[in-house]
């Protein structure tokens, strides 16, 4: 039986209003929100204005890391949520960055990420546990 060490969310969100997704202070607020909504360890934070249009912005997690990289003039966001630990956390985080921009289509891949085969994870059971 295999185990895995983090869970990656990749979407696309088609549809957003653009006064949503335009500005760096709006994502920067959407996932602030969303990590402090999944319970996750902000580490560090960098966000940036596009000209004319558009924001991105990523969180350095203690888990991993949570990002988004908007075109508002084409209603697209895309998002990007990593974590390592409770793959519940991950899909919170995703879940209230969906529910807050309502986009009309979403277009969402998760990857089960690290994977340990039962050796492995035996091995590693065992450098935790002496420690």
């Amino acid at each position: 039986m295999a185990k895995t060490l983090g869970l990656h969310i990749l979407a696309d969100l088609y549809g957003v209003s653009d006064h949503l997704i335009d500005r760096v202070e709006d994502i920067k607020d959407l996932l602030e929100s969303a990590v402090r909504t999944a319970g996750l360890t902000k580490i560090s934070s960098h966000y940036f204005q596009f000209q004319p249009h558009g924001a991105t912005g990523v969180i350095l997690l203690a888990e991993s890391h949570i990002s988004i990289h908007t075109w508002p003039e084409h209603g697209l966001a895309t998002v990007d949520v990593f974590t390592c630990g409770d793959p519940a956390k991950a899909h919170r985080a995703m879940d209230y960055i969906v529910q807050t921009l309502r986009p009309e289509r979403v277009e969402k891949r998760v990857h089960q990420r690290g994977e340990l085969r039962e050796r492995q994870s035996e091995e590693l059971r065992s450098i935790v546990l002496s420690a």
